[in-house]
């Protein structure tokens, strides 16, 4: 397993990991690092600094552009991560799509902490647009967009075609629409949240109780009413971590940017990847796209795919399989009109 696959198989599971003061740091959720995970991270962290460190120094000229998968002939594709920046939720993907498929994840501004996440949509584009043409001035351009990353992967793309540009896409995973930023639906979506949270807690205890006597009741209260007050303290007393500040940062500008956003019309060829035929129902609402696209067309992932996990195994081969379908190009006249088309993959 290499580098670039075992990076995929830690951003499978939340696991982030990256080099600090020469030495491998890790943020992982409760029980993502198994015994053996540790192991190998330990065995192979020096492998690990070097290709986060040959990412970086590839990218030092061009500071947006972190090569995933610089080999190959075919078109570049160029990635705009969701709203923490994290290029490397393109990774599965990118391996997927096999050599000859070079692929470039957009680092926002702000995650290495050296500028500003940029609160503006445009603004972000226009960075990202300047990047690629100084890296690839002529095209043919493949543009991508995770979760909150779709919103500047429409407009870049949009940017890239208006100014005369060979653009031969713009795909889109997830593909929430931009009202999805909006104050209202995040606030619903904290709330929807909150309430999850809470029934899972109060059927964890329901279901500890029923486990112990009635005198024993009192002591279990107790003794979690220590571990919280133990985690407060350790909260309080922990100092912040440099870089989840960082990504912090970046998230919530992203996400202010994405609220502010309007689409225009894009004239090109717009690819909408849904993980499954329940999301147009959804708050994504991400068949509004299709309204400001010359060209469109859907696909709709297997069973229990979700938008969080379909770049990630087992759903990112799938993805990449459907990715690599390029359907008939519409006639003449359709061209010159608005031309829409469903693909369905289950």
């Amino acid at each position: 397993m290499n580098a670039l696959v075992l990076l995929s198989e830690l951003r499978s599971r939340d696991i982030y990991v990256w080099e600090e003061s020469g030495r491998l740091k890790c943020d992982a959720p409760a029980g993502a690092l198994t015994p053996e995970l540790v192991e190998t991270l330990r065995e192979r962290s020096d492998e690990l600094i070097g290709f986060m460190r040959s990412t970086r120094s590839a990218a030092n000229r061009l500071t947006a552009m972190v090569p995933l998968q610089p080999r190959g002939s075919a078109p570049p594709i160029f990635g705009v991560p969701g709203h923490n920046g994290d290029v490397f939720c393109f990774i599965s993907l990118a391996r997927h799509l096999g050599e000859d498929q070079p692929f470039y994840g957009l680092q926002p501004p702000g995650v290495d902490g050296r500028e500003r996440p940029f609160e503006c949509i445009e603004d972000l584009a226009a960075h990202f647009e300047e990047q690629i043409r100084a890296f690839n001035p002529n095209g043919p351009f493949v543009v991508v967009g995770q979760c909150a990353g779709c919103v500047t992967a429409f407009e870049l793309g949009r940017r890239l075609h208006e100014s005369g540009a060979a653009v031969e896409s713009v795909a889109l995973f997830g593909a929430p629409f931009a009202a999805r930023f909006g104050r209202l639906p995040r606030l619903l979506d904290d709330a929807e949240a909150w309430t999850k949270e809470q029934i899972r807690r109060t059927a964890a205890h329901a279901s500890a109780l029923r486990s112990r006597k009635p005198a024993q009741w009192r002591e279990y209260f107790a003794e979690k009413l220590g571990l919280v007050r133990s985690q407060r303290a350790g909260g309080d007393a922990a100092k912040p971590d440099a870089v989840l500040t960082l990504r912090a940062a970046v998230e919530r500008a992203t996400l202010e940017a994405a609220r502010r956003y309007r689409p225009r019309r894009f004239g090109g060829r717009l690819r909408l990847f849904l993980p499954s035929h329940a999301a147009p129902r959804t708050r994504d609402q991400p068949l509004r796209w299709r309204a400001f696209a010359a060209e469109s067309e859907v696909w709709y992932g297997p069973t229990g795919c979700r938008a969080d996990t379909m770049l990630r195994e087992p759903y990112a081969k799938k993805v990449a399989e459907a990715f690599r379908v390029t359907p008939e190009p519409p006639p003449p006249r359709a061209r010159r009109s608005r031309s829409h088309s469903t693909h369905s993959r289950t």
